[in-house]
């Protein structure tokens, strides 16, 4: 196999560098919270929409950001959405109010969902199909160190210096990726046959997922029989299938081509990550609150806490793909969805002893299983489609991961709340039963659906021949 110049590993750094700034952002300003609400003056409600605006926004324009970055070259969008992301960090730095830091928040979003597609899309068609599984780890595996990383990068700006430097510390870093991008990648810009962009098919999947997303975070406020949710969830519902009819009008300019809606092997890929989603971000947020209420931990140590699954996450997440390119994508896909469907299990039965060591375990499968099933499912599904339409792929992977996220996140927050009653840890050991049995179906996807035949005569061969790992190149 063809060893990578150094000029590719230089692109595949540049596109790392800026995945850990966009995935860090995530995760960086929810330890700042506090003090931005001290800054203004504000309420909590207020201040976490300094959270929510990017997220929500983010997750709404990532299918629109990869089908633009396919349509009018993928550099193209990623250098319009570094300079959107790198402005209103700087704006949100500066913000003396609390609604202009939200309206950058906001901003910052449309510039991550146009970055992010770029991103995967570059690094994808910089290496050959036979090394697609390096640019699947890479790419998650810079994510996971991101989102591990934002905590602490976010607690001592804080403590140091101020919320805002977590805003500033972004232009440098962005710019650095910026200047590598131009420098080394340099792709063919495609040649698509009909530009026309589809406006009913961007407005139909942006109302409706705004509608889902918000009802399940505000399901929790109010309750699935509010009127409020149930006209939320009408309109995700309504808005879905005026989408599917839009895109069967517009043909060639479709927002998401008949091509993709059709592939299969793209489509169980998409629905096994809306599934594990559901379980990594219930992790994510009530792991750490079960830190901070029962043991007791600071926000520093709990999100150390979390280290023993996000550290595990992001290196397996390297590791990954050179698995993947020797093994295919069925036997990562069953052990690690088998790694996420017995770790919330193991919470579930240790929970109740109320002590760190008690979930070590399950966490620390739980990022043995991500770091192995991400970035194997999300490689098997974008490039089950053509290459010119991988930028949308990953953005459609992505969109599928938010939605599980929030999906989730509501169904874990109903159960913890009727089945605890007022007790924290008996409602979080009923709620990670229902994340493992969520897992479960990823984990039946991947057993049937995801791959194909294992890869097991490929590895076979190569070792009787006497190559070594090393002899493969990087």
């Amino acid at each position: 196999m063809k060893p990578i110049e150094r000029g590719t590993w230089l692109a595949l750094i540049a596109m790392g560098i800026a995945v850990f700034v966009i995935a860090n952002d995530f995760s960086a300003i929810n330890v700042a919270i506090p003090q931005i609400e001290e800054d203004f003056k504000t309420d909590v409600s207020t201040a976490q929409w300094v959270v929510n605006a990017y997220a929500l926004t983010f997750g709404v324009l990532i299918v629109t950001g990869g089908r633009l970055a396919d349509l009018f070259g993928r550099r193209r969008a990623f250098f319009v959405g570094s300079a959107i992301f790198a402005t209103m960090s700087f704006s949100g730095g500066i913000a003396p109010t609390e609604a202009w830091l939200i309206a950058s928040r906001v901003l910052m979003g449309i510039g991550g969902a146009l970055m992010w597609p770029a991103i995967l899309g570059m690094t994808y068609a910089a290496l050959p199909d036979e090394r697609a599984g390096l640019a699947g780890g890479l790419i998650l595996g810079a994510a996971g160190l991101g989102n591990a990383a934002g905590p602490l990068i976010g607690g001592v700006l804080t403590d140091a210096l101020s919320w805002r430097w977590i805003f500033f510390l972004n232009l440098p870093v962005t710019a650095f990726a910026v200047l590598v991008t131009w420098r080394e990648v340099h792709q063919p810009r495609p040649q698509p046959v009909d530009t026309k962009i589809d406006y009913p098919g961007i407005i139909s999947i942006s109302v409706g997922l705004v509608a889902l997303l918000l009802a399940f975070d505000e399901v929790i406020k109010f309750g699935w029989g509010d009127p409020r949710i149930i006209g939320l969830l009408a309109v995700f519902v309504l808005m879905l299938v005026f989408f599917f009819f839009a895109e069967r009008r517009a043909l060639t300019h479709a927002l998401v081509p008949a091509s993709v809606m059709r592939n299969r092997d793209f489509a169980y890929s998409c629905t096994a990550i809306l599934l594990m989603s559901a379980v990594f971000f219930a992790s994510m947020l009530y792991l750490p609150q079960f830190m901070l209420k029962t043991l007791d931990f600071s926000p520093i140590e709990a999100g150390l806490g979390m280290l023993p699954m996000m550290a595990t996450f992001a290196a397996i997440s390297f590791v990954s793909g050179r698995l993947y390119d020797r093994f295919g994508p069925k036997p990562l896909a069953i052990v690690g969805s088998l790694c996420i469907t017995i770790g919330p299990g193991l919470i579930a039965a240790f929970v109740s002893e109320e002590s760190y060591g008690a979930i070590v375990p399950g966490l620390a499968l739980m990022g043995l299983g991500i770091g192995l099933f991400y970035p194997t499912a999300t490689t098997a599904g974008v490039t089950a489609v053509e290459e010119g339409q991988r930028s949308l792929a990953g953005a459609i992977v992505y969109m599928f991961q938010i939605a599980g996220g929030s999906v989730g996140l509501g169904l874990t927050t109903t159960v913890l709340i009727e089945s605890g009653d007022g007790d924290f840890v008996k409602g979080l050991e009923a709620a990670f039963r229902l994340d493992a049995f969520l897992a479960l179906g990823g984990f039946l996807i991947s057993i049937f659906l995801i791959g194909g035949r294992p890869h097991y005569q490929r590895a076979s061969h190569r070792l009787l021949a006497g190559h070594s790992p090393r002899g493969h190149g990087p």
